[in-house]
């Protein structure tokens, strides 16, 4: 039995959608049979079930911890930002340094536990377990590095490409981490082929290990008034990010309505997430348009993941651009569920590659013909019930079966 030593920013499941991906990760990592100890940065007490978990302290006594209060003071109290020039200057701020050192602190003091590899998880831009590890050269042999996304922010596809302050330095740290761990995993092969056009000493070491689904039983959990159970409700889950724009889909979904009026009293078109560019837009729609909800509040992950698994459809809506190399963390979801997922973005996405070629419910996210033809079809599936799908060769790939073959072969 392999040993793994996990080392996570988060395994708060409510905190992020990314830090959902990781903790089903974990969870399938245990059910595939490998020994784990988890080491987090949550800085609360997190239990997996059978899972060692063990929460590492922030050091509130440093010089870093210090300067890093001040900056936030300095921006708080007196409106100066000098953020900027700090991560100009030094690459990263200074809380995140002071993180760093905390986990490198942390991770010295493992003596009971000797693992056959280290896999470091991250969530967002920062990658702190990737920075602790880098200082713990003893490691590197073992280290499997997991990247989520491309970094830094340059190197996304347009229009999420921008050049952060301390790009050079980030990329510099990139370049090192790409040099130091033994394997880089991603959940996506458009991601690793990105990656790899960027950072030369990364190639060779790809491991392919996809968000994972996980078994989790919802059937007791209560669904929310605005849900319609056992309607032809189609769901987006997920925080709508300002180049994911809905309009088309919403266009779609009223001009459904009006040419199907049978469809109006059982239908609705739900978006579930916090609050984005597009609410006050929302809010206008909904007032005119019944079959039409959005939230705002948070909701539990759990009470989500029942949403999506009682939906007619499921949505998948990406930016438009020439490329989505992600793979949503929803996705695992989604298929999970086994319901047809509408999936809206371009040609070359990581989501459209795994659905495959002759996926017949996709459509670039601006074709509201196409889209509404699409809901159409799916609202006459639906009535025939003949929604489900049959995703057994994917949800094997998510599943710990795909993930104990990857790290069992390294």
């Amino acid at each position: 039995m392999k040993k793994i030593l996990v080392v996570a920013e988060s395994i708060d499941v409510e905190d992020s959608s990314g830090t959902k991906g990781r903790v089903a990760l974990i969870k399938n990592l245990y059910k595939a049979g490998f020994e784990l100890q988890v080491y987090h940065y949550t800085r609360k007490i997190i239990e997996l079930e059978n899972i060692p978990c063990h929460a590492i302290k922030e050091n509130r006594r440093s010089l870093l911890f210090f300067l890093s209060r001040l900056e936030r003071y300095l921006r708080y109290w007196f409106n100066l930002k000098v953020y900027k020039q700090i991560e100009q200057a030094f690459g990263f701020s200074f809380t995140l340094f002071n993180d760093r050192n905390s986990i490198v602190r942390a991770l010295n003091k493992i003596t009971d536990f000797d693992p056959d590899m280290v896999l470091t998880l991250s969530k967002g831009g920062s990658y702190r377990p990737h920075h602790a590890l880098l200082k713990l050269p003893g490691w590197h042999s073992r280290w499997i590095a997991y990247i989520h996304d491309p970094y830094p922010f340059a190197c996304y596809p347009r229009p999420y490409d921008w050049v952060e302050p301390g790009y050079l330095k980030k990329r510099k740290f990139f370049l090192k981490l790409g040099e130091k761990a033994s394997h880089i995993a991603y959940p996506s092969k458009l991601l690793a082929e990105l990656m790899e056009s960027y950072y030369a000493p990364m190639r060779g070491k790809r491991l392919i290990i996809p968000h994972q689904t996980f078994e989790s039983d919802t059937t007791a959990i209560n669904l929310p008034a605005y849900f319609k159970n056992n309607a032809f409700s189609l769901v987006h889950a997920g925080t709508l990010l300002g180049p994911r724009n809905p309009r088309s889909l919403i266009k779609a979904f009223q001009k459904f309505i009006k040419e199907n009026p049978e469809a109006a009293d059982h239908s609705q078109l739900i978006f579930i997430g916090r609050k984005s560019k597009y609410s006050k837009e929302f809010k206008e729609v909904m007032k005119v348009f019944p079959q039409f909800y959005s939230t705002e509040a948070y909701i539990p992950f759990s009470k989500v993941l029942a949403i999506q698994n009682n939906a007619a459809v499921n949505i998948i809506l990406e930016a438009k651009s020439s490329i989505s190399p992600f793979l949503p963390g929803k996705f695992s979801h989604c298929i999970q569920a086994g319901k047809p997922i509408l999936l809206l973005g371009p040609y070359y996405s990581e989501s459209k590659r795994l659905l495959g070629n002759d996926y017949p419910w996709w459509s670039e996210i601006d074709d509201e013909d196409k889209i509404f033809a699409m809901i159409e079809e799916l609202y006459s599936n639906w009535k025939s019930n003949n929604s489900q799908c049959d995703y057994h060769s994917l949800g094997k790939y998510l599943s710990e079966i795909y993930l104990s073959d990857q790290i069992s072969n390294l």
